[in-house]
């Protein structure tokens, strides 16, 4: 039998048992670069620092929660509990809780040394169980956020 020579229009040499030619990206490695790709950014947007905006937010809902649960320790004890800011140590205001009696006692700063509070008054948080409305003013920088109660429901934070 004559062997016949290879036809002129079959330009790709002859596979051999188990050797596969590979012309471009399966879905598998897509995915898997994708995924990197993602990762990396996710990372890089956790790390960027948070704006003033997010870090007085953070304040105001801290504060919200705080005076909170000095208003239910108020209730639960039956003592009168007052909030108030007074300058402290390198003229950074501080948080002071009169009449709390507690084991735990609650934070006295801030998070963030820029963070002020205008008041007009000490916030009287109970014994009562309807107080009276009281609001807060928290500012830091040129941005301000007021955190406010109508005296039956929970402190919150209202928008700018």
């Amino acid at each position: 039998m004559a062997i016949r020579p290879p036809s002129p229009r079959i330009s790709r040499p002859p596979l051999v048992r188990g050797a596969l030619t590979q012309l471009g990206f399966t879905l598998l490695e897509l995915l898997v670069v994708m995924a990197v790709i993602a990762l990396g950014t996710a990372g890089v947007a956790l790390a960027m620092r948070d704006s003033g905006q997010t870090s007085l937010e953070r304040e105001a809902l801290r504060l919200c929660a705080l005076l909170d649960a000095a208003r239910s320790q108020s209730r639960a004890s039956g003592v009168m509990v007052t909030w108030q800011v007074v300058q402290g140590d390198a003229q950074q205001p501080v948080m002071r809780w009169l009449g709390l009696r507690s084991k735990e006692p609650l934070p006295t700063n801030w998070l963030d040394v820029a963070t002020r509070a205008v008041v007009s008054q000490p916030l009287v948080l109970g014994p009562e169980p309807v107080i009276a409305p009281q609001r807060v003013r928290l500012t830091q920088g040129g941005q301000s956020r007021d955190v406010a109660t109508d005296g039956v429901g929970s402190f919150f934070v209202e928008a700018p």
